[in-house]
């Protein structure tokens, strides 16, 4: 399995650590949801990154005192019609305010590549070596989106509100033509 991240594909540096499997010192790692509650303690005591496999069938705000704290947040896509996870994410986000990995993982298709960046993924796990390089490509396909996110990208709207409150000159250097 791949990890696209950013526009690269990239090697995975978590380890990912069953409910009955030690955890290594001094490595990143994944554990399940139910673990790292059980053992919530320990894992924010750590030294290395530590992060989450978090299935969509749980609410993210049994998160919200660990926030500031994981590394990582995978969010588990079970089929490709089931969309909670995109929910989950926006709320990780924008209600939240997690700034670390959150990562697609399970049935990660490339047709929903560019729902999921704008939901607030930032690395996807692909099984397929075509559908990775069909993300990284994917990133820089679109450059003007109509839905306001928090991924950064400026909406069509603020461009058109953006260019009518300056002078033109100046507009044409800030937003682009």
């Amino acid at each position: 399995m791949q990890l696209v991240k950013g526009e690269h594909i990239v090697t995975d540096r978590y380890v990912r650590v069953l409910d009955d499997e030690p955890i290594p010192d001094n490595v990143p790692v994944i554990v399940p949801a139910a673990r790292f509650l059980a053992d919530s303690e320990e894992f924010m005591a750590r030294e290395a990154p530590t992060g989450v496999l978090w299935p969509n069938n749980r609410k993210v705000s049994e998160l919200e005192p660990y926030i500031d704290r994981l590394a990582l947040i995978a969010l588990i896509l079970p089929t490709f019609k089931d969309g909670r996870a995109y929910t989950q994410a926006r709320q990780l986000r924008e209600r939240y305010g997690f700034r670390g990995e959150l990562r697609a993982t399970g049935d990660v298709l490339r047709d929903q590549f560019l729902f999921l960046l704008r939901s607030g993924f930032d690395a996807f796990e692909v099984k397929k070596d075509t559908d990775a390089e069909a993300f990284v490509a994917a990133i820089k396909r679109y450059s003007v989106f109509y839905q306001p996110t928090d991924d950064g990208r400026v909406s069509a709207f603020s461009r058109r509100l953006a260019r009518a409150r300056m002078p033109v000159a100046t507009a044409e250097k800030v937003v682009g033509p």
